[in-house]
């Protein structure tokens, strides 16, 4: 389709229509200072939603100008648009580096509507007001998030225009709507259509949001560029750049008020971006318990159930199915599994639905990359479970996290400050494991000692676990001393500890922990090592004829 003409498009004659601010009545009576839109500005990289938003705006009589990718679209779609190149004479050059950053175009946008000699200056320059912005920017957070991308890559994503003609919008928001959000295209075109116009209320919000997103988005340039200079991991100055997601049923307890926000950019699972298919808002314990469920069942590859309660596993399966994976999680200690959070690595479908919702057993939510219809049904209609339990799908478990990148900083909150780390995610790698005692482990030690060594790492420290046949049947977690931590895990586990393996997610500074494990019937143990004491340890287990293996890497979990 051919795009209208500059002579169609722009009639500055038309002075009393392009004064675009004024009081109208709203359908309720009230008096609502609205910006009557005449002419917008369309430039997104994300054109979601973008075809239907234009077309709302022709049909209010809204005259659009588009830069390239985006007029394109809307020329494909029949949509009457002149391309910005055209209104300012001037083309798109430096393989479009530079486009809108033109005055006409910045000019239409700042000039106060109230200042007559702003207005005349537009008039004899030929210049006409642009009443709405609707711009996003590049995917700069996306493209660094990706791995193995190059600075070349990273710096062609820092958006120029875009943010300008944000910010410029956004300043002149009495006379100006400014829109960064496809998920505010509908209000927007809701209120033209009802109002004539956009109320200043509205407006204020979108340059508020306008504001917050271009400090964002500079914040994740800064420190993407920070880290890659003397190697600088963390940016002098560190800013948030969270979204609201949810207001949460109350903090950790009844009296505190909770809110949870996810990190702009960050497109994989979690608890923050999850879809609640069913129950009661979370709580903000539901909500940390959740995530400490979904941090450790991800790790696994096989079918894999985790039963969590105050932010520990109490139990821990993998097994050939997911059904019998949860049967053995949750038997592991049914005491402390009650009320528990539940998180499943694998679609929950039917049986293990049923296995879930056996008599006697109460989980306050369940978290799964996806829950099959017939799950549902069951879990949402048995009666002792339809008002209670809470279902989170998160998508699919299978991406892993970049500790390079700083999207993903681990945050905690201290009187007047902030501590930032970055995970432990770090890779495992066997072949750095060292067996120092005289006996080494059989193949089926080898496969709990790796299990158990993948459990400790997600459990309060001083933590300890105990597991056989791939279920973890003994957790002691956050004591002040790790022989306190082992016999808990002794205790919790009775006669199944005979022949189980342990692990401990930090060294032991005496021989106690491993001769309380060995009067117990533990096989094998595996540690970090490190102490100076560590021969002590090792002379314990050899006098027991246990086998125990170093890995040189500790695991603590405050």
């Amino acid at each position: 389709m051919v795009a209208p003409s500059l002579e169609f498009f722009f009639r500055l004659s038309r002075s009393a229509d392009d004064c675009c601010t004024g009081t109208e009545r709203s359908d309720g009576g009230d008096h609502v200072s609205l910006v009557r839109v005449k002419r917008a500005l369309l430039s997104v990289s994300n054109k979601l939603g973008l075809v239907s938003f234009a077309e709302g705006l022709q049909a209010a009589g809204v005259e659009l100008i588009a830069t390239g990718r985006t007029h394109a679209v809307l020329v494909d779609a029949g949509i009457r648009a002149v391309e910005v190149a055209e209104y300012t004479g001037f083309p798109e050059i430096l393989d479009g580096r530079v486009k809108t950053l033109h005055p006409r175009v910045f000019a239409g946008i700042l000039a106060r509507r109230d200042n007559p000699e702003h207005m005349a200056t537009l008039q004899k320059l030929g210049i006409a007001p642009i009443d709405l912005v609707a711009v996003n920017l590049y995917p700069f957070e996306w493209t660094v998030a990706q791995r193995g991308v190059t600075l070349e890559q990273a710096l062609e994503q820092i958006d120029i225009g875009g943010p300008s003609l944000v910010r410029a919008a956004a300043k002149n928001f009495p006379f100006v709507v400014v829109v960064t959000d496809p998920d505010d295209y509908a209000e927007v075109l809701g209120e033209i259509e009802r109002y004539g116009g956009v109320t200043e209320a509205l407006r204020r919000r979108l340059a508020v949001k306008a504001f917050t997103r271009t400090s964002a988005y500079d914040q994740v340039i800064s420190g993407y560029l920070a880290r890659g200079a003397e190697q600088n991991w963390c940016p002098e100055n560190f800013t948030t750049r969270y979204k609201l997601r949810a207001v949460l049923r109350y903090g950790e307890n009844p009296q505190q008020k909770g809110a949870m926000y996810a990190i702009e950019g960050y497109d994989g699972p979690s608890i923050c971006t999850a879809r609640q298919v069913h129950g009661k808002h979370l709580s903000y314990n539901n909500a940390l318990d959740l995530d400490a469920g979904l941090r450790l069942v991800a790790e696994f590859a096989e079918p894999t159930a985790v039963v969590i309660k105050h932010q520990n596993p109490c139990g821990v399966a993998s097994a050939a199915d997911l059904a019998t994976a949860f049967v053995r999680a949750y038997e592991a200690d049914p005491v402390s599994a009650y009320g528990c959070v539940l998180a499943l690595n694998r679609s929950v479908d039917l049986a293990t639905a049923e296995a879930i919702a056996a008599e006697g057993r109460f989980v306050e939510a369940i978290v799964a990359p996806m829950f099959e219809h017939e799950a549902v049904d069951l879990l949402t209609t048995r009666p002792s479970w339809r008002k209670n339990v809470r279902l989170i799908e998160v998508g699919p478990l299978a991406q892993e996290i970049d500790p390079e990148q700083a999207i993903y900083w681990e945050l905690r909150s201290v009187l007047g400050g902030l501590l930032v780390q970055t995970p432990d995610v770090a890779t495992e790698l066997r072949e750095n494991w060292r067996v120092v005692t005289e006996r080494e482990p059989d193949q089926r030690e080898w496969t709990d000692l790796v299990f158990a060594w993948t459990v400790v790492k997600h459990v309060k420290s001083n933590a300890i676990v105990l597991a056989k046949d791939k279920v973890a049947v003994g957790i002691g977690a956050g004591q002040m001393n790790r022989a306190d931590a082992v016999d808990i895990a002794v205790r919790k586990a009775a006669q199944r500890a005979e022949g189980a393996v342990l692990a401990s997610d930090a060294f032991f500074p005496f021989r106690d922990g491993p001769d309380r494990a060995a009067a117990a019937g533990v096989t094998a143990i595996i540690q970090p090592g490190g102490s100076r004491r560590d021969q002590e340890s090792i002379d314990a287990c050899n006098e027991h004829g246990m086998a125990m293996v170093f890995t040189g890497r500790r695991h603590f979990r405050h």
